[in-house]
């Protein structure tokens, strides 16, 4: 069979094709992979990251029936930067040959596709013989990001509070929840196979009535038995991914909350809540009110506007017990001409609609997916948080004075690896663990 058809305005592209195979659920990654394996020219990467106690990495490479498996030792100390350093490289070395049509990349569950695609986008990689330095991007496109769920499972992981290493997916120093992996795997699909069978058909509609707003148009493949997968039931899932998905691309905090226009009513008790408001929250209050975001919320995301921190957008991202929050560059209003002039022309084009005379395009915008919460409490939280009148006069008229307030998210956390690789944030993030207790 041949591969999938490429989307239009990608007939003419001539760097090799990859699909991304993300999710916790790596049994059937394997399954999915092998079933890709079946079409001609297609060769798979993995990278087993079972070993990090021992300090080393297994990498397999497959093409057809032919395997050829390599031993890693850890590169600094890193996981990530070794993979960077092994799998960039490989990646511009298979694209160069003739006999690989479409390369598929099966990741390690505790691997996020968006660090990934960011990494192939936009790190240099060197030293390939006969290669020009510059990203792997110049060799291979993302043509598909697919994420296994296990249909079984995926909300419990996705509203729990275990972290990875609790489970055994990463070492002790890596404080991602499972939670945060599942969605984020999940948000940035363009396809997804659940399988396996609930034997609930109410768990089953609860589960679609999440992805149907976590990523609305993703097609979703539903397999009770992953063995029963065939490259045909692939190739056809990948073939329905609309041609305007987002395949690799990363978004910035000041893109779309909403894509796709995901179902806004209630359904099996799953809905979407949309909190905004045009004056700034007050942070001591917010700190205390976030607690609402971590019971019954399978995940939170949006900007917003601090009063401490008037010239800063902040990043809001929860998933499960966990939760990110850190900047995201300044607003608009807080540019100087020449930055404004290098802003994104479709966000100046959005803030003018709705600019304020005083406060420029500051403002507060927030999606929040709860399974099991009342909305009417969520958006009670949010507005309690929010200032009330005789303090917006204060933002207005003393800044100064609004700068002494109390502000548990004054200080930003930085990534300490060195290398500039991605870390699956859209930005540098203050972590909080569950329950809200920052880090």
């Amino acid at each position: 069979m041949e591969p999938a058809l490429l989307p239009p305005g990608r007939q003419s592209d001539r760097r090799t094709p990859a699909v991304v195979l993300a999710g916790c659920a790596g049994a059937a990654a394997a399954g999915v992979a092998a079933a890709l394996r079946e079409t001609p020219g297609t060769v798979t990467i993995r990278h087993d990251l079972s070993g990090l106690g021992e300090g080393i990495v297994h990498r397999t490479v497959r093409i057809g029936e032919q395997e050829t498996s390599t031993v890693l030792e850890l590169a600094h100390g890193c996981v990530s930067c070794t993979l960077r350093i092994d799998l960039l490289p490989l990646l511009c070395a298979l694209a160069a040959r003739e006999s690989v049509d479409r390369i598929v990349l099966e990741l390690d569950p505790a691997f996020e596709a968006e660090a990934i695609c960011q990494a192939i986008e936009n790190i240099v990689v060197t030293g390939v013989v006969g290669r020009v330095d510059g990203p792997a991007g110049r060799d291979v496109r993302v043509e598909a990001v697919l994420t296994c769920v296990d249909a079984r499972t995926w909300m419990a992981d996705a509203t729990g509070e275990d972290t990875l290493a609790e489970r055994g997916l990463a070492t002790a120093d890596d404080d991602r929840t499972v939670a945060q992996v599942a969605v984020g795997q999940v948000d940035f699909a363009d396809a997804v196979v659940a399988h396996g069978s609930t034997g609930d058909p109410i768990d089953r509609a609860r589960l679609a009535a999440v992805l149907s707003r976590l990523v609305p148009e993703a097609p979703v493949a539903w397999i009770d038995d992953i063995d029963l997968l065939d490259s045909a039931d692939v190739e056809a899932l990948l073939a329905r991914i609309p041609a305007h998905s987002r395949r690799g691309r990363v978004f910035d905090a000041h893109a779309p909350l909403l894509r796709g226009q995901p179902p806004l009513g209630a359904e099996y008790g799953i809905a979407l809540v949309e909190f905004a408001a045009s004056r700034p929250f007050h942070p001591a209050r917010l700190h205390e009110a976030l607690d609402v975001l971590f019971d019954g919320v399978v995940t939170a995301r949006g900007r917003m506007w601090l009063a401490t921190q008037p010239n800063e957008v902040v990043w809001l991202e929860s998933a499960g017990g966990g939760l990110r929050v850190g900047g995201a560059g300044p607003w608009l209003a807080a540019m100087s001409p020449s930055e404004l002039e290098q802003a994104d022309p479709m966000r100046r084009a959005m803030a003018a609609l709705r600019w304020d005379e005083q406060f420029g395009d500051r403002d507060i915008s927030l999606v929040i997916l709860a399974h099991d919460a009342d909305p009417a409490e969520i958006r009670q939280a949010l507005h309690w948080a929010l200032v009330e009148d005789d303090e917006l006069r204060l933002v207005e008229r003393a800044p100064e004075r609004v700068g002494q307030w109390e502000d548990p998210f004054g200080e930003w956390h930085a990534d300490p690896c060195e290398s500039g690789e991605p870390t699956g944030l859209p930005i540098d993030g203050q972590a909080k663990s569950p329950r809200g207790e920052a880090k």
